[in-house]
């Protein structure tokens, strides 16, 4: 037989074991928000589109075979350091009771709102395919609200970033100060978290209901 046949028919048994986990559509929303000057509402229009991509993505996989996606929803940015420092308001009404920005919350909950509906509709057209969403949005808020009971002090600073009220308006280098001790942060860099919140997040998709189905009932 020939090699390239054999190839295919491994790979092909190999993606019907697999889990199959992407996060995409983030930076689309990153790159426009990184910039204060931009106005806010405008990725509310391609929203749609955004998603749309993700439904495309994941049905490329599954037409390859995959049996089982992984898919996750958006942070709440709103409660990132990054896009607090970048978009600092004189306004209280802008922040809710945990300090983090409304309006970039309310965003990301759209988001997954429109992902979840795709999703749904994905499920339908793929009868016997498990499309799972991961929740990383609930998964994030339990160090947000409780950041004591995980051993955070603060979960709207950076370990690794400038100076200024959230740690950022600098770049995470060898040259960078460090505000302490990792594993006493949520936020790494203002914009990716620490290895111990990416375990928390971890943590609520793999065993509690933050994901349609608890990613170790798959595995």
């Amino acid at each position: 037989m020939h090699a390239c046949v054999v190839n295919f028919m491994r790979f092909s048994r190999s993606v019907h074991q697999l889990v199959l986990m992407g996060e995409i559509g983030g930076n689309d929303y990153n790159f426009w928000f990184s910039d204060r000057r931009r106005p806010r509402e405008t990725p509310e229009k391609y929203l749609p589109d955004v998603v749309a991509r993700i439904g495309a993505a994941v049905q490329e996989v599954i037409n390859l075979g995959a049996r089982t996606t992984v898919v996750p929803g958006n942070f709440p940015i709103g409660c990132l350091p990054a896009y607090l420092g970048a978009h600092q308001s004189n306004v209280k009404a802008d922040y809710d009771e945990l300090h983090c920005l409304k309006w970039y919350n309310e965003f990301s909950q759209k988001h997954n709102q429109v992902l979840r509906q795709e999703l749904a509709r994905l499920r339908s057209q793929n009868p016997g395919v498990k499309v799972v969403y991961a929740d990383y949005y609930g998964a994030a808020m339990q160090f947000v609200q409780k950041p004591q009971a995980y051993g955070i002090a603060d979960p709207l600073v950076a370990c690794c970033n400038g100076n200024g009220p959230y740690h950022t308006g600098g770049a995470c280098n060898n040259q960078t100060k460090l505000w302490g001790s990792p594993d006493g942060f949520a936020s790494w860099d203002g914009l990716h978290m620490t290895e111990k919140a990416y375990k928390i997040v971890s943590d609520g998709v793999l065993d509690e209901p933050l994901a349609d189905t608890p990613l170790r009932h798959i595995c």
